[in-house]
């Protein structure tokens, strides 16, 4: 199975590819055209700004390949962090378009009254409780603890696509999924053995 990690010059590349390789699977880390188009599986990471990413994203020349392999070839993308986002129509942060693969928002936390003491971003462990079976969880019921360090979270998801619900001050869509593309907030590869497990069930499971 050939696994690509996007390289547009943001993300934790070599911890993504690190717990691949713990779980049994190879990944390449490429923007070639050639490599997206023959991948198995993609996965966009991503950290930083809404804006910026967007902009290395369209500067590295993937954005037409990623549009050709989501809608023609259909190959299952996952997106992390801020790579989750940019799969989103749009953010809060700034003013540029997402790739709109998922309808859905991204917006900034906003806490007033009892949680205005909250800070942002949202970082460390939190619980995630899983909405709907996935191949990305075993146990829809489960709930499983994972790494969070993010200011914006998704919102305005379309119906039936929730994928987890996560708490921090209020309950906020924390992992999408609509067929065979998914997105997460949570950082897999820095959540041990929960993350490890997830990228296993990715590698196995997600189709």
């Amino acid at each position: 199975m050939k696994i690509v990690i996007v390289d547009y010059g943001l993300g934790n590349l070599g911890s993504i590819k690190n717990m691949l390789e713990r779980v049994g699977s190879s990944a390449v880390v490429s923007k070639a055209k050639e490599d997206l188009e023959s991948a198995d599986k993609i996965i966009l990471p991503g950290v930083g700004a809404f804006d910026f990413g967007m902009k290395m994203l369209n500067d590295s020349g993937t954005v037409p390949i990623l549009h050709s392999c989501v809608y023609e070839k259909k190959i299952p993308l996952l997106g992390i962090c801020l790579g989750a986002q940019l799969l989103t129509e749009g953010s809060e942060e700034g003013s540029c378009k997402g790739l709109g693969f998922l309808k859905a928002k991204t917006v900034k936390f906003k806490f007033s009254g009892e949680n205005a003491h909250l800070k942002v971003p949202h970082m460390g462990w939190n619980s995630v409780k899983v909405r709907k079976p996935s191949g990305l969880f075993q146990d829809p019921e489960e709930f499983n603890k994972y790494y969070f360090v993010h200011s914006f979270h998704f919102d305005e998801v379309e119906p039936g696509s929730e994928l987890t619900e996560t708490t921090y001050g209020y309950p906020f869509v924390s992992g999408i999924q609509a067929g065979s593309l998914a997105a997460l907030q949570f950082h897999p590869e820095k959540s041990h053995k929960y993350g490890m497990k997830l990228m296993q069930n990715f590698v196995e499971h997600f189709n």
